[in-house]
């Protein structure tokens, strides 16, 4: 292991190692601490330093509720807001070789997670990138939403990410990396991050392909009146009077994540935490935005595993089984908040058991298309008639864990992108086989082709057209790949008017 890899950057040097033929530096600092005055703030730029910074180690973890199944994964890290502005780097040499950037976005709600999740040494080995994944703050210090005060600003979490962007477009260079083809990726949180950053006026010009995994942007999400919900929670709890920023700032971390309002997958399909609609930040609803042709400069892959909402029904407390009553009652509670009636939610359960099993199953892909799989179909309908280079799949690989109950679950995908698959089973990592090992190769390949040159097509899946209205062609990962146009269609005409 090569120890002395130093290198120049714009506000000092770092030092890396080398490992198993990937350059690697970890916890570059990005922005300024976001501690004191800065919190709530934009990120200030950061203080040059003189001495080489020591890049050999991860950053603290942005301050975050205990662990979950999201981030349950994740390297465990002492929790510090002042240090957890950072940026890691894989890359496999320090040339002037201009490789494509894939530029990786953590998911976890908005308010877990970290850079450190995912390790992208085998996409450099495999695919000659170079992989950068970020921190940014989290939960009530990334996305308080205070509209009464001036020297509150939206969304600071997301101008982390940017601000991440114009480090990289700056410094690239010197890992190897090409400033002029970034890719951003990621899933969940991360996805829905990816959806945000395609509209955000401060983004534009910072990258030019993305990649939304499991996390496109719900119709009902983004919503300002969600933000100022969690704002008068949070100062309520704490005893703060409203529009008192200078108390906010002084409050421990650790309080105010003890006392933030918790997330949860509600039938709204709201998340907690995260973006909202901003003047000055994020002036429109990012679907809204991209049907107007605010992202039509930038390639596109986008899409869902088969089963998102397993993760939280295989985890949950109820029973896994559903009686025929439940299942109605529960559907229809959610086309009620869609003002439908009972007839229409009879009418999904129709639909869905044509190619559903179970009460449980038919409830499970129900949600599933609520939450995700309907609203990635949306991104690629919006962005498909402004870009050519706009592509689905669908990722329906089953995890046999426990009997094979999480079957394509929200996040499975992951492990199979990144080819970091264990020796045993987990529910959100597949053990490593020759069935499984083959299935991430060719994903990689996708997401590398994608990256190279915004087309995802290789010799290891068949031939993708692009996505538009009339066939809808999707990438279908699974034992066997295949393409197929408009997969469950019955099932997504049925949003059709409601989604």
């Amino acid at each position: 292991m090569d120890e002395n890899l130093i290198v120049e950057i714009s506000h000092g040097r770092v030092r890396g190692y080398k490992r198993r033929g990937v350059i690697k530096f970890k916890g570059i600092p990005y922005a300024a601490p976001p501690i004191g005055d800065l919190r709530f703030k934009p990120p200030d730029p950061v203080e040059p330093w003189s001495d080489v910074l020591d890049a050999s180690n991860f950053s603290p973890i942005a301050p975050q509720p205990p662990p979950n199944i999201e981030n349950r994964y994740a390297r465990e890290m002492k929790k510090s807001e002042a240090e957890c502005l950072t940026l890691n780097i894989w890359t496999k040499s320090l040339d002037k070789q201009k490789r494509p950037v894939m530029f990786w976005i953590h998911g976890g709600g908005f308010t877990t997670g970290s850079g450190a999740g995912s390790d992208g040494a085998r996409l450099v080995l495999r695919g000659d990138v170079v992989v950068v994944s970020i921190n940014y703050r989290l939960g009530p210090l990334g996305f308080l939403y205070m509209p009464d005060i001036p020297d509150a600003t939206a969304n600071v979490g997301m101008l982390d990410m940017i601000a991440a962007l114009k480090w990289v477009k700056e410094n690239i260079e010197k890992f190897g990396g090409n400033p002029d083809n970034i890719t951003i990726f990621g899933c969940s949180a991360g996805g829905f991050a990816v959806t945000t950053l395609l509209v955000m006026p401060a983004a534009k010009g910072l990258f030019h392909r993305a990649i939304a995994q499991s996390g496109a942007a719900h119709k009902h999400s983004f919503n300002p009146t969600v933000g100022i919900s969690n704002y008068e929670h949070l100062i309520k709890k704490l005893g703060i009077k409203k529009g008192d920023i200078d108390a906010l700032r002084k409050v421990p971390y650790e309080e105010l994540i003890q006392n933030m309002k918790r997330a949860k997958w509600r039938v709204k399909g709201v998340i907690t935490w995260g973006p909202v609609v901003d003047k000055d930040t994020l002036p429109e609803h990012p679907i809204k935005a991209i049907k107007d042709g605010s992202a039509k400069n930038i390639e596109l892959l986008t899409g869902t595993t088969l089963d998102e909402f397993k993760l939280w029904t295989a985890i949950a407390t109820e029973p896994i089984e559903v009686s025929e009553d439940k299942l109605l009652e529960k559907v229809n509670r959610i086309m009620r908040f869609m003002d439908r009636d009972e007839n229409k939610a009879k009418q999904m359960i129709e639909i869905y058991s044509q190619q559903r099993k179970t009460p449980r199953d038919i409830l499970d892909a129900i949600r599933t298309d609520y939450e995700f799989r309907i609203q990635a179909i949306r991104l690629a309908e919006a962005q498909s008639q402004h870009q050519n280079n706009t592509y689905m799949y669908l990722f329906s690989w089953k995890n046999p864990y426990k009997g094979g109950k999480f079957g394509a679950m929200h996040g499975l995908e992951v492990c199979f992108v990144f080819n970091t698959l264990w020796d045993r089973d987990l529910p959100m990592i597949a053990r490593k086989t020759e069935e499984t090992q083959e299935l991430s190769e060719k994903m990689m390949d996708t997401w590398i082709s994608f990256a190279h040159t915004g087309n995802p097509n290789n010799k290891g899946i068949p031939k993708v057209p692009p996505y538009d209205l009339e066939k809808r062609s999707t990438i279908i990962f699974d034992k066997e790949i295949t393409i197929q146009y408009d997969p469950y269609g019955k099932e997504r005409l049925a949003w059709e008017g409601i989604l």
